[in-house]
């Protein structure tokens, strides 16, 4: 059974615990995404301009958007495989096709 790991990390200047059955290299990496996540809102155009909680609601939207984009990639991708799949089977299919066929005619 994996031990439960607890790091500290800093996100957003703030600095927070974050605890999980994952490495502690996963954890810091989930922290540096998030405060890269930061950096790039802070740059935008009038981000000092909102409140904190709109901040922080841009900032869950970037993430969601993110990671339905990732997902809709994935399902691509599992898509894309399963088709693959079916092509080398079909094509399997036809080279057992063809080798019965020769043997028959010898």
């Amino acid at each position: 059974m994996n031990m439960k790991n607890d790091v500290d990390v800093i996100i957003n200047g703030k600095k927070y615990t974050l605890s999980g059955y994952e490495s502690e290299d996963y954890l810091q990496r989930i922290a540096t995404f998030i405060n890269n996540k930061y950096s790039e809102l802070t740059e935008s155009e009038g981000w000092n301009h909102l409140s904190a909680e709109m901040r922080d609601t841009l900032m869950q939207i970037n993430l969601a958007d993110e990671y339905m984009k990732q997902l809709i990639r994935n399902e691509e991708l599992e898509k894309e495989i399963d088709d693959k799949n079916k092509e080398i089977f079909n094509l399997k299919q036809d080279l057992i096709t063809k080798k019965e066929e020769e043997r028959k005619n010898r």
